[in-house]
């Protein structure tokens, strides 16, 4: 249904904002307990609050912040961190470039906005919302309207995780988490040959090359992975 049908007594682009609010409710439900392990985690491995939130602003993604956070606590050199960041939100090159030709025509203004807002669970409404018929002249606000939803959500649960983290005693060392949290995330994800060659592959390496000065033995890792998962891929694709 269109935008315009479902709010007839606001303007298109109010109607599409609001509906990508709407769109983007359920999957903040997930969000929430997410941002908050974050927000305790950051600080069990000795991320200062300001830091923390900082990250949640700047980087705004999750798993990329979990792997950051991380490698702040073990004093890796900030170069390392910003590359594993960069190497690990490189899927949202692909989503770029979905959703690119419905955002051709807008200012840069609003392309750059989107940019910053271009999550997963954001994309996720958005380019099936794009793929719908209906008049695509405002859909760029239903893009906004979901994103803004999302973000506004991972600041707050963010901020409640770090509130929370300081109020626990350092003694309990809650930082082992980090490990559970990623295994929590990685395996349902493991759907295929490909995924499951390039987890397997990444762990092994990681574990021999647990050793490297700068734990370069990560950046290894994360590469061969992503080769071995190409390469499984593409022989039985």
């Amino acid at each position: 249904m269109d935008a315009n049908n479902r709010y007839p007594a606001i303007s298109p682009s109010g109607a599409e904002f609001l509906s990508g609010i709407k769109a983007e409710l359920p999957l903040v439900l997930g969000v929430i307990p997410f941002g908050m392990i974050y927000g305790i985690l950051a600080l069990s491995v000795g991320v200062p609050a300001s830091v923390a939130q900082g990250m949640s602003v700047i980087i705004f993604a999750g798993s990329s912040q979990f792997v950051s956070a991380q490698l702040f606590g073990l004093s890796v050199p900030a170069i390392i961190n910003i590359f594993t960041v960069g190497l690990i939100n490189l899927r949202h090159a692909l989503y770029s470039a979905s959703v690119a030709p419905y955002l051709q025509k807008l200012p840069w203004r609003w392309k750059w906005i989107l940019a910053y807002l271009l999550t997963d669970e954001a994309y996720a409404v958005s380019i099936i919302h794009y793929q719908q018929d209906g008049n695509k002249r405002y859909k760029h606000w239903f893009f906004l309207g979901a994103g803004l939803t999302l973000w506004s959500t991972w600041q707050l649960s963010t901020a409640a995780g770090i509130f929370l983290g300081a109020s626990i005693p350092a003694s309990w060392s809650l930082d082992f988490t980090l490990a559970l949290t990623f295994i929590a995330l990685v395996v349902p994800a493991l759907k295929d040959r490909a995924s499951v060659a390039a987890a397997l592959s990444a762990g092994l390496v990681s574990l021999l090359l647990f050793s490297l000065p700068l734990k370069l033995g990560l950046f290894v890792a994360a590469v061969i992975g992503i080769l071995v998962g190409v390469m499984v891929e593409r022989k039985t694709g």
